[in-house]
């Protein structure tokens, strides 16, 4: 429950401190004392829409604490524990607004998104007025609300987690289908480029050595003709050794008297036709080393020639093409496996879809029981707050599986019938202003005890409505604060003489009369009557309305 709330620099508030307890509390006070500044404060702590506006004059910034009581294991502890949160001891949310509209909001004093503060906010707090949409009126939460009542949390969790996984196997067949269709209609394709792939057998490497390979037969090819010339320089038809073997035989003829002369002559020549020798064999032996095939050669060009022709075919490099062969065999295999493969999937699908229906449907049929009882709860508070002839029934659309969603197959929508013979309708466009706050505390008294948040708040639910209606509010009002901390802005003496606790807003003279603050005072006892009897007179307080104030808070108060 809401234990402390602490106002500081926020319109006309300087500083309220203001301590609560379980029960019923009511805040009073005249027209324009402050009331929806205290409650635009509250809502400010709990996530509410920042505005520079809140901001009292002459200060940078306003701030608003909410203290709160909660057992350890309110879902608002484990909101903030799945976001990181540190929370040991009270409870504190805090939303600090600066004047140039900017604001921060923290949660037991750890910074965290205005997000994440109304996310808490909620599951601690409701506030209802007399038009709150939001608050039960809103056609796209009635399910919730049934759910709730009904304890059906567990079930339609199991649904959200049945539809998701129909989701999961329905996207997967559809992926499947795609890419088996696809397969299909490349399968030709596959088959040919398999084939052909296959034929020419790509080797990891082979490119590089292949042309490694070719570069030195390339480089033979080119010097073959420079030794075969050489050789024929040597040897063949132009070779000098046979001129000088001529010549040489002639001059040893003559190595008698004149060998001095000649012997010189005769060495040279000898000497020139060993190293005419030498060069031949030098030759000769640089051919046989050099020596290729050239079919080889031809063989190898056709090698790269058909590898690299593939590979631009296929739009990759030559290195690639093992790869892509493992890929296309891989992509045939996948072909053949497609179809059993769907055929699992589509069976997972429908296990699936049998799982949602089920669930749904069983969630369906405890919906349409527990909106039931639901309706017949509301229905028995309507006569005690004056809707006797009024009726109030859940309308239910149950559409089938195939249409469902994560919450189920229903449409849930409040109907009321505000007189027998009327035409009945949803709860926002039948109720008028008086009825609309009625119904809603009817659902809310029904829903005591049923979960939701453990703070309620309402603002002038009484507002345009009688005298007996607003003593039956009240009455409903002490019977919800049975079950959870109830707090009413009110201006009905009726409903103020039944609340547990009781504060006055109003204002007061600040800086000696140069400005005006609101005050928040605690009443107690007499202070308490004279103001309940102040609603009942207005302006003058006579002994009459303060002897009927004292009357309406003695009394026991019926169906409360």
């Amino acid at each position: 429950m809401l234990a402390r709330l602490s106002i500081r620099d926020i319109v006309l508030i300087d500083t309220i401190d203001l301590d609560f307890g379980a029960g019923f509390t009511v805040l009073t006070g005249e027209t324009g004392a402050g009331k929806s500044i205290l409650l635009d404060a509250f809502a400010l702590a709990l996530g509410g829409r920042g505005d520079a506006g809140l901001v009292r004059s002459g200060c940078e910034q306003g701030q608003v604490s909410a203290v709160f009581d909660l057992p350890g294991e309110h879902p608002a502890l484990a909101r903030a524990k799945e976001a990181g949160l540190d929370t040991d001891g009270a409870f504190i949310l805090r939303r600090v607004q600066s004047g140039d509209g900017r604001s921060r909001a923290f949660i037991n004093d750890q910074p965290v998104s205005v997000q994440l503060l109304r996310d808490v906010g909620a599951l601690l707090v409701e506030i209802h007025g007399q038009h709150d949409e939001r608050a039960l009126v809103d056609a796209a939460i009635h399910r919730d609300i049934v759910d709730s009542f009904g304890g059906l949390a567990k079930q339609a969790a199991s649904v959200r987690a049945a539809h998701a996984k129909m989701i999961d196997a329905r996207d997967a067949y559809e992926t499947a289908r795609a890419e088996l269709e696809e397969a299909r209609r490349d399968a030709d394709f596959l088959t040919h480029a398999c084939e052909e792939i296959d034929a020419l057998a790509p080797q990891a490497g082979e490119e590089e050595a292949l042309a490694e390979r070719r570069q030195q037969m390339m480089a033979a090819e080119k010097i073959a003709g420079d030794l075969n010339e050489a050789l024929d320089a040597v040897s063949g038809s132009t070779s000098p050794t046979a001129h000088i073997a001529s010549v040489l035989r002639k001059l040893e003829r003559r190595s008698g008297s004149e060998e001095a002369i000649l012997a010189p002559v005769v060495e040279g020549l000898s000497q020139a036709l060993q190293a005419i020798e030498v060069a031949r064999e030098a030759a000769e032996g640089a051919i046989r080393d050099s020596a290729f095939d050239a079919r080889e050669l031809e063989e190898i060009e056709e090698r790269l020639f058909a590898l690299r022709g593939l590979a631009r075919k296929h739009n990759v490099q030559v290195a690639d093409l093992p790869g892509l062969r493992e890929g296309l065999h891989g992509k045939v295999a996948a072909l053949e496996a497609g179809e059993a493969r769907l055929v699992e999937l589509d069976k997972a699908r429908s296990t699936t879809v049998e799982a949602y229906t089920k669930a749904a449907t069983a969630l369906s049929e405890a919906r349409g029981k527990a909106a039931a009882k639901l309706d017949q709860a509301v229905n028995t508070e309507l006569p005690a707050l004056k809707l006797e002839r009024a009726r109030f029934f859940t309308e239910i659309e149950t559409v089938s599986p195939e249409r469902g969603g994560p919450s189920g197959i229903d449409q849930l929508t409040f109907h009321v019938q505000t007189n027998p013979g009327s035409q009945p309708g949803p709860l926002m466009k039948i109720a008028s202003g008086g009825e609309l706050s009625r119904f809603l505390l009817a659902l809310k008294v029904a829903l005591a005890g049923r979960g939701g948040a453990p703070t309620l708040v309402f603002d002038e639910i009484d507002t345009a409505v009688s005298g007996a209606v607003s003593q039956a509010i009240g009455e409903r009002l002490k019977k919800l604060a049975g079950d959870v901390q109830v707090l009413s802005v009110t201006h009905a003496p009726q409903v103020a003489a039944r609340a547990d606790s009781h504060f006055l807003i109003g204002k007061r003279e600040a800086d000696g009369g140069k400005r005006v603050v609101t005050n928040v005072s605690r009443l107690e006892d007499a202070a308490r009557g004279e103001e309940v009897a102040r609603m009942l007179a207005g302006a003058t307080v006579t002994e009459e309305a303060r002897a009927a104030a004292q009357r309406l808070m003695h009394e026991t108060g019926q169906g409360a």
